[in-house]
């Protein structure tokens, strides 16, 4: 798929992985659709990417909301790629250090934005693409996002894990079901990457970090996360993959 002049949504799209998506995507002219929260600087975001951006309020576990932020992507085109950045987690014990029973409800809440906003995202946007003419065997591709921790939990990342585990176990099943209307699905599981959740940790522990991955000895930069992602929607015979993009790192238990 060519990137001039097709229409992309990104979500989680204000920041970080997102951001570096939506400006690779506008650099090969496409037009994007941010959608984040409200409380994101998504309105900047996109008019720092200049008059092919637009941003919409969305919480990706919500179906109105995404449908809005669907309309004002399909306001510019058909809408033909998706990548959903949109995720998060919360550390918890199956039995916390005071003995008590690990929490459900924020086991519950990260299944929830991983899994489900994955699956409504997904779903949702390929309800629009299978109505698109297919150009070049395709009517639209998407790309998800998972995490080596889906592979290498580590020690309190049980709700993360499982969630993102979730979100690789979606994208074959996916890829499969969405061959039929020529829509591809493919899946990216960072590493530790330089994002604003990183930015808040000591300079000590950023590098610390940095030195954990084998090859190169850094933190993966969101520009490399985007030029995957962007690659995957380009690449017409790349399909149901889930693809580590990690410096060869193998997460220790703690």
């Amino acid at each position: 798929m060519k990137l001039q002049n097709i229409v992309a949504l990104v979500t989680g799209g204000a920041s970080g992985l997102g951001l570096a998506t939506a400006r690779r995507l506008i650099e090969g002219g496409a037009k994007v659709v941010i959608a984040d929260l409200e409380r994101s600087n998504g309105a900047d975001a996109a008019l720092s990417l200049g008059p092919n951006a637009r941003f919409s309020i969305a919480d990706v576990t919500d179906t109105d909301q995404m449908n809005a932020a669907l309309d004002v992507a399909e306001s510019l085109g058909e809408l033909r790629a998706v990548v959903h950045c949109a995720g998060g987690g919360a550390a918890i014990r199956l039995v916390e250090k005071d003995g008590s029973p690990g929490s459900m409800e924020k086991f519950e809440s990260v299944i929830r934005l991983n899994v489900i906003g994955s699956f409504n995202v997904l779903r949702l946007s390929a309800a629009r693409m299978a109505r698109n003419e297919v150009i070049d065997g395709e009517r639209g591709a998407c790309v998800l996002t998972a995490s080596v921790a889906a592979f290498e939990g580590q020690i309190g990342q049980v709700p993360y894990a499982t969630a993102k585990a979730g979100v690789v176990g979606l994208t074959l099943v996916s890829a499969r079901d969405l061959a039929s209307k020529n829509i591809r699905v493919n899946t990216i599981a960072p590493g530790i990457f330089d994002t604003p959740m990183l930015a808040r940790l000591s300079e000590d522990i950023r590098t610390s970090l940095g030195r954990s991955v084998p090859n190169p000895a850094r933190l993966g930069q969101p520009e490399e996360f985007a030029e995957l992602a962007t690659h995957m929607i380009q690449n017409g015979y790349l399909n149901g993959e889930t693809i580590r993009l990690d410096g060869a790192i193998r997460m220790q238990p703690r």
